[in-house]
């Protein structure tokens, strides 16, 4: 690895900047698929991905879903048993333009294929020593399934879909479903290098009505980096900004969700990542970026932010909460730029 301590000022192109200046220099929202997006972004221009992408089978975050998936993909493979079917999930284009969200899928490799699909969509924009950080967290198996627009599986008032999915192979009620695992594991076989499995204790823990199993209080945060044509990998990486005592396990309370949105990791569990991982005046980009959290993050500690968000609603709420953060910014400390910049794109 390469390690690299943070310093003041940032050398972008040859120009030393402020922090703050070099947190101005991109668009920071685009609305869209990151399917799409990440393939916009322009070649080895991107030095950390921070992100936290949908769960599987716990919100829609109100986008209308095609439940009849399943049955479709079946009608056009009647050669693939059921567990097959399972196991040869259809394409993510496939699976979207029929209807399909991503986290919605009927099985968790479904799923997971889609979410190694859509990094592998981003890493041609990586940097050679860019650093990848997946949050995820796991949910248990159930035939008929509580999806719900927002907020916590199971909990509340709010209206809730049901979905059905077949109870095969390991797939049965009450299974802990091991998602997070399964992707880190595909995303290996995808050919990118696994550095840790960050556990995040939650200290706030909401309760919960069973009486047979222990409640939830952990999530995962996984950091990739690339695996390099020859030799051993080499990526940006400053121990020092890390969290006290460099530990694989960082013990935090949730921190609430901002604009509606219920799933939101903590500024305390962002920024370490992002410091640690990005040199400043660098480009952060978080594929999911939903109401921006990460991207401010990234704003206060001195580096640039590109999110992408599929909902207009939550893109529009992250542009306006990194707006606040930079004017906040602006505000404390004199800088040659005296406008700040329009973020839509």
């Amino acid at each position: 690895m390469r390690l690299c301590a943070s310093s003041r000022r940032a050398d972008l192109g040859g120009l030393t900047v402020s922090p703050i200046e070099a947190a101005q220099r991109l668009p920071l929202v685009s609305v869209g698929d990151a399917f799409d997006l990440a393939r916009r972004l322009e070649p080895s221009s991107v030095d950390c991905v921070v992100t936290s992408p949908p769960y599987w089978g716990l919100r829609s975050y109100g986008h209308e879903h095609n439940q009849q998936l399943l049955t479709s993909w079946a009608e056009a493979h009647p050669h693939l048993t059921k567990t097959e079917l399972a196991e040869h999930p259809p394409g993510y284009d496939w699976y979207r333009t029929n209807g399909g969200v991503l986290g919605l899928e009927p099985y968790p490799e479904w799923f997971v294929g889609h979410l190694v699909e859509i990094f592998d969509a981003i890493r041609p924009s990586l940097k050679a020593d860019a650093n990848v950080w997946v949050n995820l967290g796991d949910t248990f198996f159930a035939r008929w399934s509580s999806i719900r627009a927002d907020g916590r599986q199971g909990l509340g008032d709010s209206p809730r879909a049901r979905r059905r999915t077949p109870a095969i192979g390991y797939l049965k009620d009450k299974q802990l479903l091991m998602v997070p695992a399964r992707f880190a594991i595909a995303m290996q076989s995808a050919g990118w290098i696994l550095r840790n499995d960050l556990i995040w204790a939650k200290t706030s823990v909401p309760p919960r009505p069973e009486t047979d199993r222990l409640r939830l209080s952990h999530e995962h945060f996984f950091h990739f980096v690339l695996k390099p044509p020859s030799g051993r990998a080499a990526y940006y990486y400053d121990i020092t900004e890390v969290e006290p005592g460099g530990i694989d396990v960082v013990t935090l309370r949730a921190q609430r969700g901002t604009d509606g949105h219920s799933a939101t990791f903590p500024s305390a569990l962002v920024k370490p990542r992002i410091a640690s991982s990005c040199a400043p005046g660098g480009l952060v980009v978080d594929p999911f970026c939903g109401t921006g959290r990460a991207l401010e993050c990234a704003v206060e500690l001195g580096r640039r932010a590109h999110g992408i968000e599929l909902s207009p609603y939550y893109a529009a709420a992250a542009r306006a909460n990194v707006r606040k953060v930079l004017a906040n910014l602006l505000s404390r400390e004199p800088s040659p730029v005296r406008d700040i910049p329009n973020p839509e794109n």
